[in-house]
């Protein structure tokens, strides 16, 4: 009886102590995670349309002028056009500024960059990329609907290739092409945005040919999943959204692509994960490098441009554009972010740094709004007007342009001249930089950055710029 007794009070105990372990285990694990789950993130494929309809018994005969595919295209879609016409995409004007008590529209048309400068002057060259054709100077008619490109969106063939003025290529079957349409795929979007400011990976960063075909690594959602561009820039009535660097003075203008659209607020079991996601961007820990597969420029010097003497070399130097210096694996530059941008308009005054703003991302750690955010940072000597103290947009590829005269003294003079700028006659070359958000390129999970990564002596961050006296974590 006694043995009985023992043995009925050693099981007691053992199951009390049992009891408050899984008490204390279930309170530990109540402030480190959000009740052992994560929440499902949305699946974007789910809404994908059925299958495009096959268009090729539309267009059997041959086609001579783009134009006419536009005209055919628009009598089955009505709206079609007149849809593209009001977006980016066309006007190339995404965001404004105010000057002068003014609000200026801003976008490619008009401002100026630290790649290839600007387009004013340089159109029938940069509108290779403008969703539409004949774009060749400053009169160009925004308001003709057979010159919207259809095709460039929806070509399903992988045959077409556009040339100056946004005109197809003359090899280009039209007919094979229109009868191929349909939802736009990532080689679609890539023809502009992997190829953006002069060549493959030049600008973006994180956006180069690599994901036609990435695997998991490279890019989560588009290696793992799949996904097309405009499965996360889903598209209603011809607008894309997604821009995150430009600025409206009306912020309900702004449709933006944030992570939580899908993966909610809260999207780790990891509460401490959770909780730093509120002022730190996804972006941030999920794309821990950009230019993985395919390097990009992260300089680039015009002052060097014209030396015959010099071997040209597409990463190094071109006697056209200059002097170069590209990367890849590159960690980010981090800084506050709420999603505005600072833009150097046209004529503005240059400030005093001894490296000028082209733009500059606004937010500061005492800005609730704002994340810390990767950004891929371009550094460049462009032309400029030290007397007047602002810079200069030169033509380069248009009539007469540095690319034929290499005669900076008269491209400089004619860029003044075509956008109404003062010029006093004198020039040089000043230091800029750029900002480039990085949103693409998200890796799989175990890659993503860990803790030591950014709270160590050798961490990636600088907190000190980012407004603390010390890595936040001592």
């Amino acid at each position: 009886m006694k043995n009985k007794k023992l043995i009925y009070y050693a099981i007691r105990l053992a199951g009390i102590v049992l009891l408050l372990t899984l008490i204390v285990l279930t309170c530990n694990k109540g402030s480190r995670t959000n009740n052992n789950s994560i929440p499902k993130a949305k699946n974007p494929l789910a809404n994908r349309l059925l299958p495009h309809l096959d268009h090729s018994s539309f267009f059997k005969d041959s086609i001579d002028l783009p134009q006419m595919v536009t005209q055919k295209c628009i009598k089955c879609h009505p709206n079609s056009a007149k849809e593209v016409m009001k977006t980016a995409h066309w006007t190339w004007t995404s965001g404004d500024a105010v000057r002068n008590g003014k609000v200026i529209k801003l976008g490619k048309r008009n401002q100026i960059n630290n790649f290839c400068i600007s387009v004013v002057g340089n159109w029938a060259s940069c509108t290779i990329c403008h969703a539409g054709y004949g774009w060749e100077n400053k009169d160009f008619d925004f308001t003709k609907e057979e010159n919207v490109d259809c095709l460039v969106c929806h070509d399903g063939s992988g045959t077409y290739a556009k040339t100056k003025k946004g005109l197809p290529n003359k090899t280009v079957k039209l007919n094979v092409v229109a009868g191929s349409v349909r939802r736009p795929y990532r080689e679609n979007c890539g023809i502009c945005h992997f190829s953006g400011g002069g060549g493959m990976g030049v600008k973006h960063g994180d956006l180069d040919e690599s994901l036609v075909n990435p695997n998991q690594e490279l890019d989560f959602h588009m290696g793992k999943l799949n996904f097309q561009c405009v499965d996360c820039h889903t598209t209603h009535q011809h607008v894309i959204p997604g821009k995150v660097n430009t600025t409206y003075t009306d912020e309900t203008k702004v449709v933006r692509i944030e992570c939580d659209n899908c993966h909610t607020e809260k999207p780790h079991k990891e509460n401490r994960l959770n909780e730093h996601a509120v002022r730190i961007a996804c972006q941030t820990c999920h794309i821990p490098e950009f230019a993985r597969k395919l390097p990009t420029k992260m300089t680039w010097d015009w002052s060097k441009a014209g030396d015959s003497t010099r071997k040209d070399s597409p990463h190094e130097y071109l006697k056209i554009k200059g002097e170069f210096h590209y990367e890849e694996d590159v960690v980010p530059t981090y800084a506050w972010f709420n999603g505005k941008m600072d833009r150097y308009v046209v004529g503005d005054k240059l400030d005093t740094a001894k490296e000028h703003y082209i733009n500059r991302p606004l937010g500061s750690r005492n800005d609730l709004k704002a994340k810390i955010w990767p950004f891929k940072v371009h550094h460049a000597e462009q032309p400029y007007d030290p007397i007047n103290n602002i810079l200069i947009p030169p033509i380069t590829s248009g009539e007469g342009g540095f690319w034929t005269k290499f005669d900076w003294s008269y491209a400089i003079k004619k860029g003044a001249e075509i956008n109404n700028l003062p010029y006093s006659g004198k020039y040089g070359f000043t230091p800029t930089k750029m900002f480039w958000p990085i949103n693409h390129m998200v890796t799989a999970k175990k890659k993503a950055l860990t803790c030591k990564d950014c709270h160590s002596s050798n961490g990636r961050i600088n907190w000190v710029e980012l407004g603390y006296d010390h890595d936040p974590i001592q």
